[in-house]
């Protein structure tokens, strides 16, 4: 080792100085093939996305406003070679001393820009923007409003130099440009804005996340990636079209390709028996982001809609952006044995419950029969007994004093 370091020495004498000991020039050496190996082995990045751009305060024009809600329509991407207005709602608290933490609100299929979801934010002492991601305005399609979002259109097939006219490239630079626009508003704590989305919002969410490191904390509901190993979508969607357009969807706009770059905590919500995003996929997603950050509740036969109540996603975001909540129980890895299941759970809470939950059948996810058993809480343990069928899908779920649900990592034992 000492004779590889004096010939590096040798080879680069300007950029080493001889007074340099060896070890320093060690983790020299070790930097520079760090960097070798990220250059030579680039991961998706930001795919269509211009981020430098979308990080600039986009123009904005404010419109009818309430006590708590204004409407507000500000500068999108362009679209058919023509310019595009984002129109969104903007929920500002009544009382409070800012700077105020912030939440980008982002809805799902079918859905709109919800007033009403800005107004529950903005009394509960956030600056909130929900904005619209299908060209809508408070009154219909705007006139020069971005794509669609019914699915002929996401998954329409397009060629490569098409990627900006896509539905996905329009909803991911709307929330991007609608994080900027928050970020400029004097009331707002630039370093303290998170976002959550429903269902397609979720989806969006995911890959805002992997894109934005702006963020402070993110929260996907039901939404995920892996949409081409399973998903509602997969076989009447992306299984049809052809196999480059295929490919290219999944590489451009499936969150799986982004949620590696996730650098804020993030909480996963879904139910058990999804109809879009089924627990294989949506583990898949949530494999993709460090064990540190993520957070997962999987909670049995949770109904899929446009719901904001959930309060786990409330207590998640307080405790990361207002500081004022006790976190979520942390659940650690699954240490499974052929008769029993546990993990080890961090809470600052007493534990109120505990549950395993599991599933005999090996059909589709969605029409899985769950079943619950009592599990042990005992001092920093939760475990269960596994009932003795095989093969078995089974995952344990907490519940805090406060009635908020988390839940360890399904696993399949044969």
């Amino acid at each position: 080792m000492v004779d590889a370091l004096k010939s590096i020495r040798q080879l680069f004498p300007r950029m080493i100085p001889l007074h340099w000991p060896y070890r320093q020039i060690l983790v020299l050496c070790l930097l520079l093939a760090q960097t070798l190996f990220v250059l030579a082995n680039p991961r998706n990045g930001t795919g269509p996305w211009d981020l430098r751009s979308l990080r600039q305060t986009p123009t904005s024009t404010l419109g009818t406003k309430t006590e708590w809600v204004q409407e507000v329509y500000y500068t999108g991407e362009p679209f058919q070679g023509k310019p595009t207005r984002v129109f969104a709602y903007l929920g500002r608290p009544t009382s409070g001393k800012g700077p105020l933490p912030a939440m980008l609100l982002v809805h799902g299929g079918g859905g709109k820009a919800f007033k009403e979801w800005a107004e529950y934010w903005a009394k509960r002492g956030y600056v909130a923007l929900a904005m619209d991601t299908s060209g809508n305005g408070p009154n219909g399609r705007l006139a020069d409003g971005g794509p669609d979002q019914n699915d002929d259109v996401k998954f329409r097939e397009f060629e490569e130099n098409e990627a900006r006219e896509m539905w996905t490239y329009h909803a991911v630079a709307a929330v991007i440009r609608g994080h900027s626009l928050l970020a400029s508003l004097p009331e707002v704590d630039p370093r303290r804005i998170g976002i959550t989305g429903i269902s397609w919002g979720g989806y969006l969410t995911c890959l805002v996340a992997g894109l934005d490191d702006r963020l402070k904390v993110a929260v996907p509901v039901y939404g995920c990636g892996f949409l081409g190993d399973n998903s509602v979508w997969k076989r009447n969607r992306l299984d049809s079209k052809s196999a480059a357009s295929r490919d290219r969807w999944l590489r451009l706009f499936d969150p799986g390709q982004y949620l590696d770059g996730t650098e804020c905590p993030i909480l996963f919500l879904n139910g058990s028996n999804d109809f879009a995003y089924p627990l294989d996929s949506y583990q898949k997603s949530y494999q993709k982001v460090r064990r540190s950050l993520r957070t997962v509740s999987v909670v049995i036969k949770l109904p899929h809609g446009h719901i904001w109540t959930f309060p786990e996603v409330d207590q998640f975001v307080d405790n990361i952006l207002r500081r004022n909540a006790a976190p979520l129980p942390q659940v650690g890895p699954v240490r499974e044995t052929r008769d029993s299941l546990s993990v080890r759970v961090r809470s600052t809470l007493p534990l109120t419950g505990a549950a395993l939950h599991y599933a005999v059948d090996s059909g589709a996810w969605q029409g899985r029969e769950w079943k619950t058993l009592p599990a042990t809480i005992g001092k920093g343990v939760v475990s269960a007994a596994i009932p003795a069928e095989r093969p078995i899908a089974c995952y344990l779920s907490l519940t805090n004093q406060l009635k908020l649900r988390v839940s360890s990592e399904h696993v399949i034992l044969p």
